[in-house]
């Protein structure tokens, strides 16, 4: 017989999230959907159903983080899963983008999938059981022409999911760091997108290219997001889910293509690479 489980999806207004929480509470399972405000209009749009549980939650406030990790313990009794999923773009080039324009991009990716990562983890180590599940990003896994800032703080996302697998699997707990290439969500659109203010005009066929084809291919992205939602509820139910997993054939091209270029410059540098140790570790190790 199946265990219900017990969801705390960040971001649950729209795209990932909403389609997530949607999947999970047909499922069966229990969810606590977190929004930044009006949590009725949330609730009323999924019916109000009796496993279901709207906090309001701004991931940078880490205050709030706990508070709504606690109220999630005292609704449902613990947390099976999380879903770090809150989050925004950034588009322009590296050099565009202001101090502050970069510091609030990594506020809500990074510092705020932290500050939400802390406060559910305690319910999940008290249980010796749970899923941490980071939503990432194609742009995590390879460096995009504009998507360079927003993509950093994808990378730190990874470095902390792989660190994490190795610190929680012997507590019983399992983290993977999904990485979704371009699907039809709201992410282009004003709302979960913010464009670098400056814009340099050395940077006009490259970024400036990619600023163009961002507008047009909006709502016409490849991947299908309730399809995402549910690839998510297999993974939550997996006995051995993988630390990684890219969500669509564009991000799986993506990450081949860099592991082919990888490939090339190992074999090229080859010599340097492994030149660089003292002579007694390589004396020491033809022994």
């Amino acid at each position: 017989m199946k265990k219900h489980k017990v969801w705390f999806v960040t971001g649950a207004s729209r795209g990932f999230g909403l389609e997530i929480v949607k999947e999970a509470l047909a499922s069966g399972d229990k969810v606590v959907a977190t929004v930044r405000n009006a949590p009725e209009l949330l609730a009323s749009k999924l019916g109000n159903p009796d496993n279901l549980e709207v906090a309001v939650l701004d991931v940078t406030d880490e205050r709030q983080a706990y508070h709504a990790a606690g109220q999630a313990a005292e609704r449902f009794g613990t947390i099976d899963v999380l879903v770090n999923n809150a989050g925004f773009g950034l588009l322009g080039a590296v050099e565009e983008a202001t101090d502050d324009e970069v510091k609030r991009n990594f506020e809500a990716n990074v510092f705020g999938l932290l500050n939400v990562t802390r406060a559910t983890l305690p319910h999940m180590r008290k249980a010796r059981s749970g899923h941490v599940i980071n939503i990432s990003s194609v742009g995590g896994l390879t460096g995009i022409v504009g998507w360079g800032l927003y993509g950093s703080t994808k990378f730190a996302v990874e470095g902390l999911t792989e660190a994490m697998a190795k610190e929680l699997a012997p507590l019983g707990i399992h983290a993977t760091v999904v990485e979704p290439g371009f699907f039809r969500t709201e992410f282009l659109d004003a709302s979960s997108l913010t464009r670098s203010s400056r814009v340099i005009d050395d940077y006009a066929e490259t970024v400036g290219e990619m600023r163009n084809f961002a507008t047009k291919v909006n709502k016409k992205q490849p991947g299908d997001p309730v399809k995402l939602a549910k690839a998510i509820i297999l993974l939550a139910n997996a006995e051995n889910p993988p630390v990684h997993l890219p969500m669509g054939k564009d991000a799986l091209a993506f990450f081949k293509e860099k592991m082919d270029h990888f490939e090339k410059d190992i074999k090229e540098w080859y010599d340097v690479i492994t030149g660089t140790d003292h002579d007694d570790v390589v004396s020491a190790t033809n022994e």
